[in-house]
């Protein structure tokens, strides 16, 4: 199989951009906010950087992650669009910045809610390679915080936070919309792609597969799950990227246990039918790399 290497630059400037606080040097210009209705009181905006899903009803508005702040303004006029509301709450799946850079923006609008550990690493400084990304400002941290779990009680609906321990980061939260039958589940879930394992904040294989495990014991066949990246899922989906995590996992093991090495492997690839999950910033070698670290 042809593997497809990603220079260990681009990389690190890809993990950069994920947790940066701050977008000066991205032209956002000709980013559009597509709107898709998912179900009952439910939708997913997509734009540049992680899906937001959005609550819509008559106590007004609440969104699961902001993207980048310098789309805050295209991000306000697709929620206007969806209801004339007032922005009630703002839940952060995690701290990556392409989930939370709109927080300096939206913050001052309504409260932000998250785990503890989001608003402790949004506070500190961080370094990926040679890019050093500063603490996020004061009206972008979460203001509402806790350890396991939290309901916020919203048009008509209980919407549910659970954490879910060391998973993609060591801060994830899947929010369930318990009446409109849809689960966001943040950076856990990238769909039809190798997903990106931060081990330097808390994040593990076994964990995302943990939380997907519990995902799927929990949700009805009909459930709708709107991934971190990616188009919106079902359960199948889901099901298949669970598989696709253990199948490659233990494949990687397999070969580890006989004696080859991490290069080795990158070179046989894996199975072919998991060939189409490669993508520009998780390519099949790095997958295996990140598997290998925990193999």
């Amino acid at each position: 199989m042809k593997i497809q290497k990603v220079n260990p630059g681009i990389v690190v400037a890809f993990l950069g951009l994920l947790i940066a606080s701050g977008y000066s040097q991205r032209d956002f210009s000709d980013v559009e906010m597509k709107s898709t209705h998912v179900a009952g009181n439910v939708y997913m905006l997509e734009g540049a950087g992680g899906n937001i899903g959005v609550s819509v009803g008559e106590d007004g508005i609440l969104i699961v992650d902001d993207q980048f702040a310098p789309l805050a303004d295209k991000i306000r006029a697709a929620l206007k669009e969806l209801g004339d509301g007032k922005l009630k709450f703002i839940l952060n799946t995690h701290w990556h910045g392409d989930h939370t850079g709109g927080n300096p923006e939206f913050g001052p609008e309504a409260p932000i809610i998250a785990h503890t550990n989001v608003r402790k690493r949004l506070m500190q400084e961080h370094k990926r390679g040679d890019r050093v990304i500063p603490p996020m400002k004061k009206e972008g941290l979460p203001v509402i915080t806790f350890d396991h779990s939290l309901s916020v009680h919203f048009n008509g609906e209980e919407i549910k936070a659970i954490h879910s321990p060391h998973a993609h980061t060591d801060g994830d939260l899947i929010i369930y919309f318990t009446k409109s039958n849809v689960v966001h589940m943040g950076d856990i879930y990238f769909s039809g792609r190798f997903p990106f394992i931060d081990r330097a904040s808390g994040g593990t294989v076994q964990g995302v597969i943990d939380a997907v495990e519990q995902v799927l014991r929990t949700i009805p066949e009909d459930a709708r799950i709107i991934p971190g990246h990616g188009p919106l899922s079902t359960k199948k989906d889901l099901e298949n990227y669970r598989n696709m995590i253990r199948e490659t996992w233990d494949f990687v093991k397999k070969q580890k246990s006989q004696g080859k090495t991490l290069e080795a492997v990158q070179q046989m690839g894996l199975p072919e039918k998991w060939s189409s999950w490669n993508w520009r910033f998780i390519s099949t070698e790095r997958w295996i790399e990140i598997l290998w670290e925990e193999s």
